[in-house]
């Protein structure tokens, strides 16, 4: 808290952040009722004091399945940008420190993933995959590593340059050693912002894929997945699309409120 001082919105993200996470580290504890627990007693009933979320079409309760659901979402986010980081740092340094020939191969493999929508080309992906959870992960991560690959590239051609980098070369550092003691330490500012950036996208297009029913499959809850379930009883059963739509913008804005309050904070241009 004492490190976004003065950023009201980003201590605002921190909170819905480390609050979706508490949920859903111990949603196991929190949860009231088995998340698959078919109930043909209570289908559809609307929220009250035992099922404060209502219940969906087959009488489960919607609270449990949210809470299990921010796992997946919050799981799904994590590994997708993980994998998409590690592509774009490895792909970025390549292109920033040696240039050349290998920079204009990188950078227009760049271009052309950027020319494809994103999510559409996901959807092509996924099509031809069996949907499950690590599918799309590694999807999501192999489709999404474009922009860190661009923030490190231009960090490295610009550290490159610097008096401290020269005289490691003049030394006989080796390039690997260069590169991991010296510039990529000197880039993780747009690299974590980025990431944390990237988690918000990386949680909508689960939750859109999970919605279109390319996702994660059920009896497995995610946001997305009980969103698919309440377009059909929409009409009566507006509990079923109200709190997970709430849950994913809630979720989205803070991760876009805790990415720009680090910009402000980790970058020294802002200072």
């Amino acid at each position: 808290m004492i490190f976004f001082k003065g950023n009201s919105l980003a201590i605002v993200g921190f909170i819905i952040i480390s609050i979706i996470l508490f949920v859903a580290i111990f949603a196991h504890f929190l949860s009231p009722y088995d998340p698959n627990y078919i109930d043909i007693n209570s289908i559809l009933l609307p929220p009250s004091l035992d099922h404060l979320m209502g219940t969906d079409g087959l009488g489960r309760d919607v609270l449990s399945r949210m809470l299990y659901g921010a796992r997946i979402s919050l799981f799904v986010g994590f590994v997708a940008v993980g994998i998409a980081t590690l592509i774009g740092i490895i792909l970025g340094s390549i292109a920033g420190f040696y240039g050349g020939w290998l920079d204009s191969v990188i950078m227009r493999l760049v271009d052309i993933m950027l020319s494809i929508p994103t999510f559409f080309l996901i959807l092509a992906v996924i099509a031809f995959l069996t949907p499950s959870i690590w599918n799309i992960m590694i999807v999501i991560g192999l489709t999404s590593w474009m922009g860190v690959t661009r923030l490190v590239r231009a960090e490295f051609l610009s550290l490159r340059q610097r008096d401290y980098v020269l005289a490691s070369i003049v030394m006989g550092t080796s390039n690997g050693k260069i590169i991991t003691k010296h510039l990529l330490p000197n880039s993780l500012t747009p690299i974590i912002v980025s990431s944390v950036l990237g988690i918000a996208s990386a949680v909508l297009i689960e939750s859109g894929l999970s919605f279109l029913g390319l996702g994660v499959q059920a009896p497995t809850a995610s946001w997305g997945n009980i969103l698919t379930d309440g377009k059909e009883y929409i009409q009566f059963a507006w509990w079923l699309s109200l709190f997970p739509g709430l849950a994913i913008l809630v979720t989205v804005l803070g991760y876009n409120l805790l990415g720009e309050g680090l910009r402000d904070v980790l970058d020294p241009k802002n200072k």
